[in-house]
């Protein structure tokens, strides 16, 4: 392979019905920083219908360039129509690096692109370089997250990965940036596009999705009962945050999937992050360990979670928490908030 023809960074920036997803935006960060270290320009690939709207968003998040696949066949994401214009994009323009995010749609498309284009793929990264030979060192979680593996893709491009929301920080939007918009045209072949859409259905839920929250409560297997929940219910609406909880309280079917945080879970950057009887494995550190400040409140004192945290309670939080509570009510009630 002549290593050589593929220049500069994509990205695929997911959009549905008509919204570019955060990640797409942390991604494009990330290629930003990436693309200036050696010298090469940032795309966003964007597939959709009647999306053109949506570029300038992705040039002043750092795309030096949009190319935009724009057809009725991609009103909806489906497998095979989305994978035929992927591919002929990475087969005509032919990126050294492509990034999608790790999404429903990221993981069922990421792995189709990497056999069509008979390239590697590695999913689920943390931390995404560049070494001196133009490598990108991706790297993931291995083993149960008992360490951590820096994979290279050297015989094949474009290098690809898919990266979880919320590991990746999102830059300061410049809406004074420039950049270029090109249209693509795709000559579908119908006949391999043997499923269609039916109908669509949506499962209403008033909850904020956890990697957006800016204060997070998270129970652990201390929490233990519904009831335990209940309490942590009640101090997030006092501090108006989103409740979560580790992979444990998924497992006992307490909460939802969409509600974990953790290497199986959501990776989560709240401003402030609530461990309460929450251990602290490996595991849930990864999707969390990165909030800004984090309270730890657990009666085992030697708790991992400790070491991770800003702020440390020993103690039963079946007593610690209702008072702590009351007391931030209180306290909130004075300054009229």
């Amino acid at each position: 392979m002549n290593k050589e023809q593929y220049r500069g960074i994509q990205v695929f920036a997911e959009q549905r019905e008509g919204v570019v997803q955060n990640v797409a935006f942390e991604l494009i960060g990330k290629a930003r920083e990436l693309a200036d270290s050696i010298g090469e320009k940032v795309t966003a690939v964007l597939c959709g219908y009647q999306v053109g709207h949506l570029t300038q968003e992705l040039i002043a998040a750092g795309a030096d360039r949009v190319l935009v696949v724009d057809d009725e066949l991609l009103k909806d994401y489906v497998t095979e129509q989305y994978t035929q214009a992927v591919t002929h994009i990475l087969n005509t323009y032919k990126p050294e690096i492509f990034l999608l995010g790790a999404t429903t749609i990221g993981r069922d498309l990421g792995p189709r692109l990497s056999a069509r284009v008979h390239t590697g793929l590695t999913a689920d990264c943390t931390s995404l370089e560049i070494n001196e030979d133009r490598n990108l060192l991706m790297t993931r979680p291995a083993f149960g997250g008992n360490l951590m593996a820096t994979i290279i893709c050297k015989e094949h491009r474009p290098q690809m990965s898919t990266v979880r929301p919320g590991v990746m920080r999102r830059k300061e939007s410049d809406p004074s940036r420039t950049g270029e918009v090109e249209a693509v045209k795709v000559a579908f072949d119908a006949s391999k596009c043997r499923v269609r859409l039916v109908r669509k259905e949506r499962e209403e839920k008033n909850l904020v999705d956890i990697t957006e929250a800016h204060v997070l409560v998270s129970g652990g297997r201390g929490v233990g009962t519904h009831d335990g929940f209940t309490k942590l219910t009640a101090l997030a609406e006092v501090l108006k945050a989103e409740v979560s909880s580790s992979r444990a309280m998924v497992d006992a079917g307490l909460m939802g999937h969409d509600r974990q945080v953790g290497q199986t879970g959501k990776t989560v950057r709240p401003d402030l992050y609530f461990a309460i009887g929450i251990s602290g494995a490996i595991q849930h550190l990864a999707g969390m360990e990165e909030s800004d400040y984090i309270i730890a409140i657990n009666k085992d004192k030697f708790a991992p979670i400790f070491q991770v945290a800003d702020l440390g309670l020993v103690g039963d939080l079946h007593k610690v928490v209702p008072v702590l509570t009351e007391k931030l009510r209180a306290e909130l009630a004075k300054s009229g908030r």
